[in-house]
């Protein structure tokens, strides 16, 4: 959830969930600095967020789905469990 709270990193994985790009790409879309966009997708890349596909000199990015899949199934269980607690007044009691 961290890799995806940085506003740039966010809009750089929406931007991947809709096509493959390369960088000079996210550049265009973003209005940022290659650099930054460069070590924003290293960070993504080592995480598993994207992987990469060589195309002659450039390198097109994709996001991979089955992390966020995940990612997804965990806030929905935190949620279920929210709920649940919401829902009996689940308290601890104190010492």
């Amino acid at each position: 959830m961290r890799l995806l709270a940085d506003p740039l990193r966010a809009r750089i994985v929406s931007l991947l969930a809709e096509e493959a790009l390369c960088t000079c790409h996210l550049v265009e879309e973003t209005g940022a600095k290659q650099t930054n966009i460069s070590n924003h997708l290293r960070v993504l890349r080592e995480a598993g967020l994207v992987e990469t596909e060589p195309c002659g000199r450039y390198t097109y990015y994709r996001l991979r789905a089955e992390p966020l899949e995940a990612l997804a199934g965990r806030l929905h269980g935190l949620a279920r469990a929210a709920r649940t607690t919401a829902d009996d007044s689940r308290k601890r009691p104190c010492p």
